[in-house]
């Protein structure tokens, strides 16, 4: 910290000498210095433990998103019932698709962002950011129902997904239906701790295929968490780094494993301009990071089960 008042204290002086070999900039001066002043102030309470001002989630904002969601919604629909080509990579130009399940099969994660749009066009999000990432993964050696009895073992993903996933349990199940909690922490120049309630259902497509759809019905922002003053920020009247999200999975077994394929959409604030170097790191970058640590983990822990089963 006393590095970086260091370092304001030089460019302050800096600007100081150099707007006073300039005549008639007074209100310039003024106005870099007071410039200065604040970014040297919010530094420092940031370094504290202080917070961004919190967010408001609008209509206008849900209304977008919703509209987003049913669109994407219908183009998954439409390809499940299709029942070809299943993977997003399958889309791809013959080259491009060899090298992409080369890579697969090599343990790589291929990640792509995607944009929905409305007739061919944008669809805005006043005072939001819609967050589009799928990604997949090859488990070589395992079976659908190897990856499915993983993914509904619900009561310790906080095992599997650690250290994303903080807690986790099992609300409710009904069938193919299932109710979750889950307490996720990130961690990226802030650290936030959210408490998540999930509606998920899976869908049998076939002995070798399966789908599910998972919708986040309640998400709240911790503060203090762990602490014994821990409470909830009212939803959407928070900090405004996770307001809403929308996942999709596809599984297929063949190639001697299980594709496993997860689509994710979520909703997060705008970023005002003075909050963009705090926040934007994590506002922007978290999502695709999380999907792609979700799979990794996904891939991993399903080899380490099936290896597990094997050597009994």
């Amino acid at each position: 910290m006393s590095g970086m008042r260091d370092e304001l204290r030089i460019h302050t002086d800096r600007a100081v000498r150099q707007v006073k070999g300039v005549p008639d900039n007074r209100g310039f001066a003024v106005a870099m210095l007071l410039a200065v002043v604040a970014l040297y102030m919010a530094t420092g309470k940031l370094t504290q433990g202080a917070e961004p001002e919190p967010a408001k989630l609008h209509a206008s904002t849900l209304e977008a998103f919703g509209r987003y969601v049913r669109l994407t919604e219908s183009r998954n629909a439409e390809e499940l019932k299709r029942g070809a080509n299943l993977l997003g990579i399958d889309e791809l130009p013959g080259a491009e698709r060899a090298e992409a399940y080369a890579a697969l099969k090599s343990g790589e994660v291929k990640m792509k962002k995607l944009e929905m749009r409305d007739g061919g066009k944008e669809i805005p999000c006043p005072g939001g950011i819609i967050h589009h990432w799928v990604g997949v993964i090859l488990i070589p050696g395992a079976k659908l129902e190897d990856v499915l009895g993983m993914l509904e073992d619900y009561d310790k993903h906080y095992i599997y997904f650690a250290p994303d996933v903080e807690r986790s349990k099992m609300e409710s199940r009904n069938g193919d239906r299932f109710r979750v909690f889950l307490r996720f922490r990130r961690h990226k120049v802030i650290t936030v701790v959210l408490n998540t309630e999930h509606e998920i259902e899976y869908f049998r497509d076939g002995p070798e295929r399966a789908h599910s759809r998972s919708s986040a019905v309640r998400i709240a922002e911790v503060e203090n968490a762990g602490k014994k003053d821990e409470r909830e920020k009212p939803p959407g009247e928070d900090g405004g780094f996770l307001w809403r999200m929308e996942t999709w999975w596809r599984m297929e077994e063949r190639d001697g494993g299980v594709y496993v394929q997860s689509e994710v959409v979520s909703l997060t604030r705008d970023i005002p301009a003075m909050l963009k170097w705090l926040i934007e790191p994590f506002v922007t970058s978290i999502p695709k990071e999380t999907l792609g640590a979700t799979l990794v983990a996904t891939q991993k822990t399903v080899q380490a089960r099936v290896a597990t089963q094997r050597g009994r």
